[in-house]
């Protein structure tokens, strides 16, 4: 398959969004799956700074791995955890599958006590292809498994809520689905011993994301993250505590 008809299959998911995008905004989803394609796992994105990553003694390190739910942390007025040795992970676009390819690199090799594991809205989105809730679900399961075997505690996040504030999202992914897999991923940190993290709880309005927490529907703002904040730190001091 030449690249240029690569790139537009893998598109096709958000071709079929609406309203149509601009010209503006189908070169940058052109740009950024083209990168897709010669980097599929993202082990570029933050390989070279892993291994720069040096262990302080005593330090419980802890790694958030996740989506642009994840990266954009912290580009904001609403900063990542600063001062704390917590270190962040997210690649906008990537599903599961690719996270449990670079989970070895981006979260066992930096040796933390802690990993955020967030992730699932592209899967439901099927961003990079149809999966299954049972392909999602093997996927965490693998993760946490990796995790637990390398000494590393695991905290489950849910999967956040989407709004049509901005443009349709709903459609692509689904009320039902974010809840179903909700309850999966809270009923498979129990069985796991993981902690459970529930973002969507204080970012959702009757079923939709809150449009005050948001900047477009998807990814929350400053005023989401600082929501989502203490939640998290509340998640890796269960993670961490005695069993």
């Amino acid at each position: 398959m030449k690249p240029a008809l690569a790139v537009f299959v893998l598109m096709l998911p958000v071709l079929a969004q609406q309203p149509p995008l601009t010209r503006e905004q189908l070169e940058r989803e052109n740009e950024a799956y083209r990168r897709i394609l010669l980097d599929w796992g993202g082990l570029t994105r933050y390989g070279s700074d892993d291994t720069e990553v040096k262990l302080r003694p005593g330090e419980s390190r802890v790694v958030f791995l996740g989506d642009e739910i994840t990266e954009n942390w912290g580009t904001g007025s609403a900063k990542f955890f600063l001062g704390k040795p917590y270190f962040n992970r997210g690649i906008a676009r990537q599903t599961t599958a690719q996270m449990l390819v670079r989970f070895r690199q981006d979260v066992i090799g930096l040796k933390p006590k802690v990993v955020v594991i967030q992730a699932g809205t592209n899967d439901i989105a099927s961003v990079m292809g149809p999966s299954s809730e049972g392909t999602m679900a093997e996927n965490f399961m693998s993760m946490v498994e990796l995790a637990k075997y390398n000494g590393v505690a695991v905290v489950l996040s849910s999967v956040t809520p989407v709004c049509d504030c901005y443009r349709n999202l709903s459609r692509q992914r689904p009320v039902g689905k974010i809840l179903g897999i909700n309850r999966w991923l809270k009923d498979y940190a129990a069985h796991s011993g993981s902690a459970y993290l529930d973002y969507y709880s204080v970012l959702v309005e009757g079923r939709s994301m809150n449009r005050e927490l948001t900047a477009d529907g998807l990814i929350p703002n400053d005023a989401g993250y600082e929501k989502m904040a203490p939640l998290a730190e509340r998640a890796i001091a269960a993670a961490l505590a005695p069993k």
